[in-house]
């Protein structure tokens, strides 16, 4: 049997059935952007930390990098004058049977500590690692990062951050930790179990095999090697399992069906002209005969936000693809 493996590929397909000629429009406008020398950081005057005092977001001459990712959000004090601020505001609070999270929670929710929550500074951390310093485009958005400080942390808890990578946070904006800024335009704070009740079931199909087949297909895309939601294949991939109900039912589908989802494979599709426009394939191996189906959709990772482009259905093998299958390549 065909061993289980997750991968994204990029590359330029010749003469694939999959991609017929089409049309592609036009490209759309960038998302808007604050003004050249405008702090949008929501930091108090003459501390603006928007891209280590250059302009940010960049400026529109620069292509800009758009970033998809999904990982857990901590709160970080970035000197110790923030952390003994909050401990004093946090002393005069009723915070007795509060563990230190929930006690940070509870100061930071109310809307007269508001400028601690402007202080702190946000990482998102994908798989354990340390990946992005985030900042809101708008100043009211910090209330998301508070939501995301969650009081009771959990291991199945996911933030899908969507925003824009910007430059190196300089090492005063987040006590000497220097990673890429994200300005971030939204954000989902969520748990899987949560996630899974809210994607739609095929109806002949039973609860608990949707949901353990569509909570295997999200982690899986999570532990995907290097998925910091910053190349166009992981974003499109991260847009999938998150917001293309589909993918779960035909995984589900497969497993009722003695498959394993083998491989997944991102390639960039022939529609791609002056939008970017990329196919996600979904490789399933029989687990009794070896026979592989392949079931792909297309997404258009242009701009910010990516959509989908054309639905789940089967995949075509190509002539190219099929002389490598049988020369081992």
């Amino acid at each position: 049997m065909e061993q289980n493996e997750t991968k994204v590929q990029s590359a330029n397909q010749s003469g694939d059935m999959n991609d017929a000629p089409a049309d592609a429009p036009s490209r759309e406008g960038r998302a808007g952007r604050a003004g050249r020398g405008t702090c949008t950081c929501g930091r108090p005057a003459g501390s603006c930390a928007c891209g280590g005092g250059q302009d940010y977001p960049p400026d529109a001459a620069v292509a800009p990098s758009y970033v998809y990712a999904l990982g857990r959000v901590e709160a970080r004090f970035p000197s110790l004058s923030v952390e003994r601020e909050v401990a004093q505001v946090a002393g005069r609070s009723e915070t007795a049977g509060l563990t230190d999270r929930q006690a940070l929670h509870a100061v930071l929710s109310r809307r007269e500590n508001r400028y601690l929550a402007r202080q702190l500074c946000y990482i998102l951390s994908v798989e354990g690692v340390e990946t992005y310093v985030l900042l809101p485009r708008d100043s009211a958005d910090f209330e998301l990062l508070v939501e995301a400080v969650r009081p009771a942390p959990r291991p199945t808890d996911v933030d899908a951050v969507i925003g824009v990578r910007g430059p190196l946070a300089p090492p005063q904006m987040c006590n000497g930790l220097t990673v890429p800024i994200v300005a971030f335009d939204q954000m989902y704070s969520f748990d899987i179990d949560s996630l899974i009740k809210a994607i739609p079931r095929p109806e002949k199909m039973g609860a608990k095999e949707f949901a353990q087949a569509a909570e295997e297909l999200l982690i899986r895309v999570m532990q995907t090697a290097d998925n910091a939601g910053a190349t166009d294949e992981h974003r499109a991939l991260n847009y999938c399992a998150l917001r293309y109900p589909a993918v779960h039912a035909m995984v589900a589908q497969q497993h009722a069906e003695n498959r394993s989802l083998s491989a997944v494979e991102v390639r960039r599709s022939r529609l791609s002209g002056t939008r970017k426009v990329v196919d996600v394939i979904f490789s399933c191996t029989h687990r009794t005969t070896d026979v592989v189906d392949k079931y792909f959709c297309r997404v258009d990772v242009t701009e910010e936000f990516p959509f989908l482009v054309t639905k789940m259905s089967p995949y075509v093998t190509t002539s190219s693809e099929f002389e490598n299958l049988k020369g081992g390549k």
